[in-house]
């Protein structure tokens, strides 16, 4: 196959998309049993340019079986680390074709829920990077599907897995800052265009990239410059914004170390709203409930460059990004991408002791996937973990986005009575891309 120029292999692999029918898109497959003479997983990656580059290199000791874009330049460069890969437009129809054991997602935010939902009811385990979905009924879709067709899976919250977050974890769930009864976690996020309330002007998309498998189920539009391959993250329709963008990873150890459920209520500040975009800042307000002997929780989120006031933080000058946590006993500001935290000591108070960090080294978050495929146990941020906090996510851009104090009923996985909320909660899509999984 590596000796097939690349345009005629691709036209052969990918011709098809529009003459699949219904019923063999959504036939059940059994999953493949892995290479048992080597043990290595037959691995599929879907998007494979920018984040998808490095999805697909971590798992380049497994066997990578195919590869799928919607953008041909992508699959020319990585074809050329993984000559034996078949290629793919579509993964609908990779699907169809390939045998596999896994599945890497690494494409916008608005088409991991579909290609998941589609590898988890072929038996398929799944590598789905964060946000999990752009709507709360797909999160919780998500889950359930995980749990049902008994895969592995894990959310690519990748700073979950460095020695940092696991320390600021293992800090707080040993309780050395006391009560901590107030959060805070800030970007300098959106750096792509925020706040614009209408569309770039329509115009033929480049040869090299399938716009229609690029909207993959969000809702019908022409193409334009710049969606493409970045700034779709600004738009409702395809993305998340700052918060799925750097809100997983900030609030991850914290939401971790004090175990904390979902919110029972959201209220939010921006610079005003549109149809079209998020806002180019926001100021979230979460509230959540106490747990056992731990006190409620107010984490605010910070994004455009807004941060928390030195009041509250006795800090001069904040870095771009970090959290914060006031504890009873002493404070703790944890770094992004996955750095140390540092403990500061409360006005007039010494810092506690602290307990001796594990010495055992940790598995990488991809590391921890692969073994957990082959061990059947559950990765370390698996679904049932990624949907609570893209969820807890998701909710802050519906408080923005509504302008309304969401009053959150987790079990019923809707609002109290806020019918602007359940509105957005899920999306009609596009036929061909129906969620009926």
């Amino acid at each position: 196959m590596a000796s097939v120029p690349k345009l005629s292999r691709r036209r052969f692999l990918g011709c098809g998309a529009g003459l699949l029918a219904a019923g063999g898109v959504w036939s059940q497959t059994s999953p493949a049993a892995g290479d048992q003479a080597n043990n290595r997983l037959r691995i599929a990656t879907i998007g494979v340019g920018n984040r998808g580059e490095t999805n697909v290199l971590s798992v380049r000791d497994e066997q990578v079986v195919a590869l799928c874009d919607v953008d041909e330049r992508y699959l020319d460069e990585r074809s050329e680390r993984f000559p034996g890969a078949a290629l793919y437009r579509d993964y609908r129809e990779m699907f169809e074709r390939e045998r596999l054991d896994a599945v890497v997602i690494s494409t916008p935010d608005h088409a991991h829920a579909h290609a998941a939902l589609l590898a988890m009811r072929r038996g398929l385990h799944v590598y789905c990077e964060k946000p999990l979905a752009t709507t709360i009924a797909e999160t919780r879709r998500m889950a359930a599907a995980a749990a049902r067709h008994r895969v592995i899976t894990q959310t690519g919250n990748q700073h979950h897995a460095t020695r940092g977050y696991r320390r600021a974890i293992q800090l707080l769930q040993s309780r050395v800052l006391g009560d901590v009864a107030e959060v805070h976690c800030w970007t300098d996020r959106p750096f792509w265009p925020q706040g614009k309330a209408e569309r770039p002007p329509a115009s033929a998309p480049p040869r090299h990239l399938a716009w229609d498998l690029w909207l993959n189920t969000a809702p019908e539009r022409p193409y334009a410059d710049g969606y493409h391959p970045m700034n779709w993250r600004g738009y409702w329709d395809f993305g998340t914004g700052a918060t799925g963008d750097r809100g997983l990873h900030l609030i991850d150890p914290v939401y971790s170390g004090l175990k904390l459920t979902l919110p029972s209520q959201v209220t939010a500040e921006s610079a005003g709203v549109n149809a079209e975009t998020l806002p180019e800042w926001s100021i979230v307000r979460y509230e959540f409930p106490e747990r056992g002997d731990q006190p409620p929780v107010r984490l605010t989120w910070y994004e455009g460059g807004k941060q928390p006031p030195v009041e509250r933080t006795n800090i001069a000058q904040l870095p771009p990004n970090g959290s914060l946590l006031i504890g009873s006993r002493a404070r703790m500001f944890i770094p992004e991408m996955g750095g140390l935290p540092r403990l500061l000591p409360n006005p007039g108070m010494d810092l506690p002791a602290l307990p001796a960090e594990p010495e055992n080294p940790l598995p990488s978050h991809f590391e921890d996937w692969l073994a957990a495929c082959r061990q059947r146990r559950p990765a370390s941020f698996d679904f049932a973990v990624g949907a609570r906090l893209t969820e807890t996510c998701l909710l802050g851009n519906l408080a923005v986005r509504t302008g309304t104090t969401i009053r959150w009923d987790a079990a019923a996985g809707r609002a109290v009575e806020n019918p602007a909320v359940d509105a957005l909660l899920d999306r009609k899509y596009r036929a061909g891309w129906e969620l009926n999984l």
